[in-house]
Formats: structure tokens, C-alpha cells, sequence
């Protein structure tokens, strides 16, 4: 059977992929001289074609168009966009789920359909016997066996498990269980995207606090109780910090004697942080609707203090599990990560009380509330989706380069070893950048300029690249070094210096003086930026961000009306791996992308570099660990609601919201 390959959409060309042998497997012998046509092409395509011919208005992973001829068996479109996101969520790779697409797709063509359970059956049975000749495991393999208890629901066994457990109240399984329940909950976050368990091990936790909680006991007795779970639930989502340990050599002969102590540190220091809405719940409510929202609110404040502490660290607010559901992620674009960490939170609780108090109206009306909240979201959000596609400013075209050189390869043991390591690295970047296509911009990432630079300096590399640049380099300025971001014009002249003011505690600076040892001594700088650049006659207005200065709520806010065509993010992920921390941070950026309405130019030294939409969408990236560059465009640039009211104002308005409720509740003027 002859295949013919239609590549929409260029991106399909990065897959080694031999459709011509998956079809013809699904033939057989049959159909030698038969023809099919592959469309490999992208969401926005298919999407119309679902739109026309199926009624349908979004995307979907394949479409067949059969045409009922044993020659011409017809035509198969399928959608990268949607193949990509499947494959992640169901953990196999690109090539198995396209294979998979392409053996539905054809199976259409020669008349099997699912419409109903009998066919569907036959065709799953069909599909899975030609997969497992291909080498492509079972895509429909069930991860638990089917019952008709809760027990073969997501997190079900355990919940099952628990049901049956007697756990005595302050008793060392308590203890044990809310240790377990820790870890669990911080499973909902990337790269895991297991929602439901960060939703479970809360509201079991929560249960459990609740019913061992006793007024009579001390402010530390109520910490202690619930320290396991809120120490095990920071541990397990902040472990990957004590990674950058070993990185380099050097540096694990130096701080692996840290490693353990900084665990025990995270453990402590996160536990009591995190203990904090429990606590609050233990000694001041007793009120299950009351306690509902109370719960929420002490939840959210902690959050919003998180901002600050140690120059603040709010890493995976509650509001990320929502990732994998772009439309409810999107209302963040209405209350942010705040707000919806404060309906999640106050769902989980809310939901917990109407379970053990059902004949509650008290607790019925505040679960009612949150439902509500969270259909505003979705409403807002589905709006913010369409904000984001709509492309009148299309930026220029930009050139991310992405070294991936590791921290060991960049080390050096003298000073000729290092200028002869920086003169390599230079060319290596050079050589990165260049490309048949001339891109307006080409951006390298955080401290990717092996010099340091002081004012005045020139940029040779711009002149041989014949571009304007952006590049993170150290800079030295009145005998103080900063982590700045360049602003390099064709003629090599470094035209804005942006220097990070939000440093890493302990890795740029030491907040505890020289109890601790630092890295680095760093100084901060001013503060958030607007710069507008001009590449080839045309303006380029963008917010620099270097690392994870993007993860603050506000911290970019840009001040006055100018308009904002981006935000440029320049990090260096090296010190982090695979861990799920470089994960978590594209996370980050995403939701700040969703609250701000500016699409992000993300360039990471060794990954993830990405073009990122206004509605948080991973346009295109370079994975972790891969060398070379990447070119794209953003638009969709647009004013959100979030960056008119802010973090403290919804802050404020949580506070004004729950203070009204409670005393709603309290006069029971509906019951």
C-alpha cells in the first residue's frame, strides 16, 4: 500500500517516524495497491476540520475521512499539539501515541468505528493486537483492574485502605499516615501532574487534624501534630534545591555535608510554614462552615507571605495542579494564583465538612460558594484562552539559543584554563546562533557570557552574529558584582543593563551572614523594568525577568500604560537536572504568563527553553539537556483583570470575602 506523508506543520520532521510501515501494518498483505493519505499537521488545523465536519468546536488527536474506495481508502489528519499533550500526560513517548494515532486513523478508514460499546470492543482488541506487533504497549491498559468499589478510583486503594484502618486519635499511625499523606500531596505538581492525590492527602489531612484537635492542648502540641505531614509535604516538593550540591565537584567537596542538614532544614522550616492553616483551624474554629473557610484564608495569607520571607520563595502555590486544564488554569488571568489557591483550598475543606456534616445548610452554603467561585473561573478563563489566540501583534522574529553545556564542562582550574574555557565557549555560542534564517533577536540565556563585564565594555559577539542580542552575563559595577541582563545592539553596544533584583537566598547571598556558606555574594538591583528596543524599524517593548524572578506574583508589574509586547525570561536551570524543580519552574513562568496576559520568552541555559503564550501554552521548546536554538514569535499580548487589581488587592478582597461570609454564617440569615 503506498502512504503518502503531508508534513502542515514542520515540527513533525523533528519525530523519526515510519508511517508507511505502521499503515501497512494495519493492512497486512491487503490493499497492495491500495492509497492513504497522512496529514501531519497541528490543533489549529484540525480544529477547523472538527468545527466543519463533526460539529465539534476544539481540537482532537486524529480524524479520518474515509472514501468508501478500496484504492483511495481516504485521508488521516492528526494533531501535534494534541499527540504532545496525551503523550505527557499518559508518560510514553511521541512516536508510540502517533503510531497509536495512525492504527485508529486507519482502522476508520477500513471500517471499524467505537460509536458503540460492542464495536468499540472490536476495535480496541484490533488496535492493541496491531500495536503489540509494532512494539507500542497496550494504550488502554487500566492502571488498576476494574471493581465496584472506590478502591479501583484514582488514590482509591488507599482511601479504601484507610476507611478500614482505625487510627487512634495523637497515636504514632496517625503520625505515620499524615507523613505519607505529605509526600502524596505534593504529587499534583509537574512533572506528576497527579492532581487528585495533592487533592485527596489535603482533604484526608485535614480530616485527621480536625478530629485529633483539642482546645485543651498547647500551641506546640497542635505544630507537632500536624508537623509530619506539613515537613514530609516540603521536603517532598524542595529536595531537588540540595541538588545543585552536586553538580560540580568542587562544589560537593565543599557543601555535601550540607546535604543532610539542609533536608532536615527544609523539613523544619517548610513544616512549620505549611502547619500554619492547620494549626490555625486546631485552636480558633470550631464551626465546621466556619472552619471551611478559615482554612482557605489562613491557606492563601500564608502563600502571600511566602513572597517575602527570605526575599520570598511562593513556589507551587496550590492554583498548579490546575496546569493540565488550560480553561480552569486560565481564570488565574481573573484572581491569580492566590485566588484560586484560596477556592481550591476552600473547596477541599468545604467538601470534607459536607461529607461528615450532611445534613449541614451552614456547610452546604459555604461548599455552594466555592462552586460558584470556582464557575466564575471557569467562565473567566475561557475568555482569557481567547484573548490569548488573538494575534494583531505579532512580535519579531526571535532566536533563543540554548548551550546545554553542563556546570562541570564550564569549571576550571586556573586561570589559563579559563580564559582559553571562556574563548570556547564564546565560539560555541556563536556557532549555536547561527542559522540560514537572520532572526530581529537573538537571546542567550542567564550568565551565559563567560566574561565579566563592566560598563563601557563592547560586545564583539553581536558584530559577528550581525544581530541585536540579549545576554545574561556578570557584571561589575562600584565593586559590586550583580546577575545582569544585556542589551546588545548590532554594533556591539551594550544599550540597557538590567541587573536581578530578587536574589536566590543562599546561593547569591547570604541571608545569615557567614553561618551558612554562599556560593556567590551578589548584589540586588533596582527592580522591575520596561525596555524598548528597535529591531529592523520596528518596536520591541518587553519586561526583562533573570531566573526566578518570575515566579513572585507583581514582581514585573509594569508600572504606567505603556503597552507590553513580552516578557523576556533568562534563567539557568544546569544546577537542577532532571529534577522535578526544572519542571516546576516552566510551571511558574507559565502561570505568570496567565496572570500578566504577556506572552514569555523563556531562554534556559540547559532547559527548558520556550516560547510560552499568554494563556500559559508551551508554544514550542527545547527539552533539558539538548543543544541548539529554537525560532518563534509571540503575540497575543492583552490587559488581565489580575494585573489591574494585584496580589495585594485580591489579598485584601479574600480577607473582606471570608470576614463577610463568616458573618453570613454566624447570623444565619439564609437558614
Amino acid at each position: 500500500m503506498n502512504v503518502y506523508v503531508d508534513y502542515r506543520d514542520s515540527r513533525w520532521k523533528r519525530y523519526n517516524i515510519d508511517f508507511s510501515a505502521v499503515a501497512n501494518t494495519v493492512v497486512g498483505t491487503s490493499y497492495r495497491k491500495s492509497e492513504v493519505s497522512i496529514v501531519l499537521t497541528n490543533d489549529k488545523e484540525i480544529h477547523k476540520l472538527n468545527s466543519k465536519y463533526r460539529n465539534i468546536d476544539k481540537p482532537t488527536n486524529v480524524l479520518s475521512f474515509e472514501l468508501g474506495d478500496d484504492i483511495l481508502l481516504g485521508d488521516i489528519y492528526i494533531s501535534l499539539d494534541t499527540v504532545m499533550r496525551e503523550a505527557k500526560d499518559a508518560g510514553i513517548s511521541v512516536e508510540e501515541h502517533t503510531a497509536h494515532m495512525v492504527v485508529h486513523g486507519m482502522l476508520h478508514l477500513l471500517g471499524y468505528d467505537h460509536i458503540k460499546d460492542k464495536d468499540a470492543i472490536i476495535m480496541e482488541t484490533k488496535e492493541i493486537a496491531i500495536l503489540k506487533k509494532l512494539g507500542v504497549k497496550n494504550p488502554y491498559e487500566a492502571d488498576f483492574p476494574i471493581c465496584s468499589d472506590s478502591s479501583c478510583c484514582p488514590g482509591g486503594r488507599f482511601f479504601a485502605w484507610l476507611k478500614k484502618l482505625k487510627i487512634r486519635k495523637n497515636s504514632l499511625e496517625q503520625y505515620l499516615v499524615l507523613f505519607l499523606l505529605g509526600g502524596i500531596a505534593s504529587l499534583g505538581f509537574a512533572p506528576f501532574y497527579m492532581w487528585w492525590a495533592t487533592i485527596l492527602a489535603v482533604a484526608l489531612a485535614y480530616k485527621i487534624i480536625v478530629r485529633a484537635a483539642d482546645k485543651k492542648d498547647s500551641l506546640l502540641r497542635d505544630f507537632l501534630r500536624v508537623l509530619p505531614f506539613s515537613a514530609a509535604y516540603a521536603m517532598s516538593m524542595f529536595w531537588w534545591v540540595l541538588h545543585s550540591i552536586y553538580v560540580v565537584p568542587e562544589l560537593t567537596a565543599q557543601f555535601a555535608v550540607w546535604t543532610v542538614p539542609g533536608l532536615i532544614g527544609i523539613g523544619l522550616l517548610g513544616g512549620i510554614v505549611f502547619a500554619i492553616p492547620f494549626v490555625v483551624i486546631s485552636r480558633i474554629c470550631t464551626i465546621p462552615a466556619h472552619r471551611a473557610i478559615l482554612f482557605a484564608t489562613s491557606w492563601t495569607l500564608v502563600l502571600w507571605l511566602r513572597e517575602w520571607f527570605l526575599t520570598g520563595f511562593p513556589w507551587n502555590p496550590i492554583a498548579n495542579i490546575t496546569m493540565p486544564f488550560p480553561v480552569l488554569a486560565n481564570s488565574m488571568s481573573l484572581w491569580g494564583a492566590l485566588g484560586l489557591t484560596f477556592i481550591i483550598i476552600g473547596l477541599i475543606a468545604s467538601t470534607t465538612e459536607v461529607f461528615t456534616n450532611k445534613k449541614s445548610k451552614s456547610c452546604w452554603f459555604t461548599f455552594l460558594v466555592f462552586c460558584s467561585l470556582l464557575i466564575v473561573g471557569f467562565v473567566a478563563g475561557y475568555k482569557n484562552v481567547k484573548f490569548a489566540q488573538n494575534d494583531a501583534n505579532i512580535s519579531p522574529i526571535i532566536r533563543i539559543v540554548q548551550p546545554a553545556q553542563s556546570a562541570i564542562q564550564k569549571a576550571t582550574h586556573s586561570r589559563a584554563e579559563a580564559l582559553k574555557n571562556a574563548e570556547e565557549n564564546i565560539k560555541n555560542l556563536i556557532l549555536l546562533a547561527v542559522a540560514p534564517n537572520k532572526p530581529d533577536l537573538i537571546i542567550f540565556p542567564e550568565t551565559s557570557y563567560p566574561f565579566v563585564v563592566v560598563s563601557g565594555d563592547e560586545m564583539p559577539i553581536a558584530n559577528a552574529l550581525n544581530s541585536n542580542l540579549i545576554m545574561g552575563a556578570t557584571t561589575y559595577d562600584n565593586a559590586k558584582m550583580y546577575n545582569s541582563m544585556l542589551v546588545i545592539s548590532q554594533a556591539g553596544t551594550i544599550e540597557k543593563i538590567y541587573s536581578k533584583s530578587h536574589l536566590v537566598p543562599f546561593g547569591e547571598y547570604r541571608p545569615l551572614g557567614d553561618i551558612i556558606p554562599t556560593p556567590g555574594q551578589l548584589t540586588a538591583g533596582n527592580g522591575p523594568e520596561i525596555i524598548n528596543i528597535n529591531l529592523e524599524g520596528k518596536n520591541f517593548t518587553f519586561v526583562p525577568a533573570i531566573c526566578y524572578e518570575i515566579i513572585f506574583s507583581d514582581s514585573l508589574q509594569p508600572q504606567g500604560n505603556m503597552h507590553i509586547d513580552a516578557i523576556i525570561n533568562i534563567t539557568n536551570d544546569t544546577w537542577f537536572g532532571k529534577t522535578p524543580g526544572a519542571y516546576q519552574h516552566l510551571d511558574m513562568v507559565r502561570r505568570y504568563a496567565i496572570e500578566s496576559g504577556l506572552p514569555i520568552i523563556r531562554a534556559n541555559y540547559s532547559g527548558i527553553s520556550a516560547f510560552i503564550s499568554s494563556s500559559g501554552e508551551v508554544i514550542s521548546s527545547l527539552p533539558i539537556g539538548q543543544v541548539g536554538s529554537l525560532d518563534g514569535f509571540v503575540w497575543g499580548d492583552h490587559d488581565t483583570l489580575y494585573r489591574v487589581i494585584g496580589r495585594d488587592g485580591w489579598m485584601i478582597f479574600i480577607l473582606i470575602f471570608s470576614i463577610g461570609s463568616v458573618y453570613i454564617l454566624d447570623k444565619k440569615r439564609y437558614f
